[in-house]
């Protein structure tokens, strides 16, 4: 899909990456002798190894070189602003329903609706990422929706709870972003790792939230204010995170390692793709909708967990308000690891196993996490459920570094489109998780706990229904048709004869190339790869 300048000396022409200045920890996609390939091509204009798309090939958690470890770091942080934001509501539940006269519906409906919102938002944030840019939808993203983090103090009923926590809400559309501006930095042999830090330190705004907002509200107590007034005065903290991040990713952040992405479709390096195509065979590849559905019993449970939990172990173990909050917390804490090792726990199994691997490993762990939620629901005892929530919490979240370590291979063309779907998968399982468990007297809370589990255990066996054609499935391997089973045939078939003719799916053909790891090392050994030079585009 992008024509890139290959003339010597312009930006990004390194095809091969260069040796790295900055000597700090990394995570990094190897060769066969196990070092880094790297060139001492002075003309590269990269500060990491890249690959054929100039996609980084090596991972550095403490670097924020320019354009990918930056892209990395403000993608989760504005993710996680957003998380705090979203879930600053849930540790103070105790005192805003003492304040706002709520029920239990109430409460509940409140917490739907937190979710509910971004089913929307990130349906609408994949595209914009495909036509616009990650840039540009964080950026906006985080600033429009940080007036409705500020209305949260102005609040004088029920209804206005609930419609502000629908809005602001909205804010967790920043998760595709964050995810689609990995994967376009990053090559997909080290993209589960990549992702799962991402993701899971952008969850970890959850974790923090139960800290910090009851800790905002102590001081603000302290200072002089009423317990009605402080609460409200300490969303202005959360509000105040959000327009600062936009301003940073607006003026730092750059969409791909080339450019910003309106500067190269200027400049005819990038052609520009249309939505309703685009949409369309995202809409159309079956895989896009189970993931949907599993990342709605992965990311979703975890939402769903993140608005009860601590209201959960103030009522049922006689708390007081900070000591639910800080157990509470360390679910979402849990994020700092726990998606990382999911992801990395997919790309170490793609490694030897290709895509087969990583589903067997999707389908472990977020079937462990669901049963440890079974258990946390029966807990009758402090710590047995406070192991029971780790636990499960490191299921959980695995499975979600996991399953974005796969959204990058079902489609090259449409990855905004198919990031926002799944995302919005997580919101929706939240959303109706909630609605059935949480928001009436029909439950109480441990029972939906145990409930959630097995729903979410028995939905898991849909990772067994996915399948690719050159890859295979759990149980099943890639098809015997020789042309079906070559990378180039599946993504190069998201492209008509038209546009083949025009070179438009060369981007698509370069990814094809490198995604080839995917088929496992015994795999990698036996089988010959087609030279990309010599793919007829017509034919593919």
């Amino acid at each position: 899909m992008a024509h890139h300048n290959e003339e010597e000396g312009s930006i990004g022409t390194s095809m091969r990456g260069v040796t790295v200045k900055e000597h700090v920890f990394s995570f990094s996609d190897e060769g066969d002798d196990g070092h880094s390939v790297q060139s001492d091509d002075p003309t590269a204009k990269f500060a990491l190894p890249v690959d054929s798309e100039h996609k980084a090939k090596v991972f550095k958690p403490f670097s924020f070189a320019k354009p990918h470890m930056r892209a990395f770091h403000l993608g989760w942080i504005s993710f996680f602003t957003c998380f705090i934001s979203t879930f600053a509501a849930a540790p103070l539940v105790p005192i805003i329903r003492d304040n706002l006269d709520l029920t239990k519906t109430d409460i509940g409906n409140a917490g739907v609706a937190s979710v509910s919102g971004a089913i929307f938002s990130r349906l609408a944030m994949g595209a914009v990422c495909d036509l616009l840019g990650a840039r540009y939808g964080t950026a906006f993203l985080l600033m429009l929706s940080a007036p409705t983090v500020f209305s949260m103090s102005f609040v004088a009923d029920a209804g206005g709870y609930l419609a502000v926590r629908f809005m602001i809400g909205f804010c967790l559309a920043t998760f595709v972003s964050c995810s689609y501006w990995t994967s376009v930095m990053f090559t997909g042999k080290i993209i589960g790792l990549v992702n799962g830090c991402a993701g899971g330190w952008g969850d970890m705004g959850g974790g923090v939230t139960q800290l910090l907002m009851p800790m905002v509200f102590h001081v603000i107590k302290v200072a002089g204010a009423t317990p009605f007034t402080a609460w409200r005065i300490a969303f202005f903290v959360p509000g105040f995170l959000q327009v600062i991040m936009g301003i940073l990713v607006l003026t730092l952040g750059q969409d791909l390692p080339d450019g910003n992405l309106s500067t190269l479709q200027k400049k005819g390096d990038v052609s520009k793709d249309k939505f309703s195509k685009v949409f369309w065979y995202a809409l159309r590849n079956y895989r896009t909708h189970l993931l949907f559905i599993l990342y709605g019993f992965s990311m979703g449970i975890e939402m769903t967990i993140n608005n009860v939990i601590s209201e959960y172990f103030f009522d049922r173990f006689h708390l007081e308000l900070h000591t639910a909050g800080m157990i509470a917390a360390s679910f979402g804490m849990a994020n700092f690891f726990a998606r990382p090792i999911g992801g990395y726990a997919s790309d170490v199994s793609a490694k030897f196993f290709g895509m087969r691997g990583r589903l067997w490993t999707l389908w472990i762990l977020q079937t462990s996490g669901a049963l440890f939620c079974v258990w946390l629901g029966r807990a009758t005892s402090l710590p047995v459920a406070i192991l029971a929530m780790i636990l499960f919490s490191i299921g959980v979240q695995a499975a979600c570094g996991v399953i974005f370590g796969i959204v990058l291979f079902v489609s090259r063309r449409s990855l905004g489109i198919i990031s926002g779907l799944t995302g919005a998968g997580g919101n929706f399982g939240s959303g109706l998780t909630q609605l059935i468990f949480f928001s009436s007297p029909r439950f109480h809370t441990a029972d939906g706990l145990s409930l959630m589990g097995i729903m979410g255990m028995v939905f898991t066996l849909l990772v067994a229904f996915i399948h690719f054609p050159q890859w295979g499935s759990m149980f099943f391997g890639p098809t015997s048709d020789g042309r079906k089973s070559k990378e180039e045939h599946y993504y190069a078939a998201e492209w008509t004869e038209e546009e083949k003719r025009q070179g438009l799916h060369e981007g698509s053909l370069k990814f094809a190339e490198n995604s080839r790891s995917e088929r496992g090392r015994k795999a990698a050994l036996d089988g010959t790869s087609t030279p990309l030079e010599n793919e007829n585009a017509a034919d593919v």
